[in-house]
């Protein structure tokens, strides 16, 4: 396996197991199962392609077609991951709150309003705030760049 594709799963893999830490810091409960979920804090898309890119870069040179490519697909991913799976997330949010309420009418009037719950709630936790988006490129930099390092020996 090339050293690019390895310091990209590598940093996938580091940060997916930062989000333990820190969801135990924003919420005071420790939670493996974190290591395993999308969004949260930080991006392990982010830190990935930024990683890739990084090492890419450091070793083919910035102006490499190489690095451009890279660079492109990584902020089509990051933008991906604050925008269209954040916004996902938030729908999610809503139609989950929508089912509750025809839960509840459905209970209080059966007469009008029949409901028969057939689905499991929508994966409300999906994309990324910005924040947790630039904190997973900051990480996936520091990573390239190590690793770049690292194998200059």
């Amino acid at each position: 396996m090339s050293r690019a594709i390895t310091t990209a799963v590598s940093s996938i893999m580091l940060a997916q197991g930062l989000k333990i830490p820190f969801e135990y810091l924003q919420t005071g409960k420790w939670n493996v199962k974190t290591a395993v979920t999308p969004g949260g804090m930080p991006s392990s898309h982010s830190a990935g392609v930024s990683s890739l890119a990084t090492y890419i870069g450091l070793k083919k040179g910035f102006t490499s077609i190489d690095f451009s490519i890279a660079t492109l697909l990584g902020l089509i991913v990051m933008y991906d991951a604050a925008g269209v799976r954040y916004h996902a997330g938030q729908t999610a949010i809503a139609v989950n709150g929508l089912k509750e309420s025809v839960e509840k009418l459905s209970e209080s009037h059966p007469e009008i309003a029949p409901y028969h719950n057939r689905e499991k709630e929508l994966k409300e936790r999906l994309g990324h705030l910005p924040s947790e988006v630039a904190a997973g490129a900051l990480f996936g930099i520091a990573m390239g760049a190590l690793s770049f390092l690292f194998s200059k020996r």
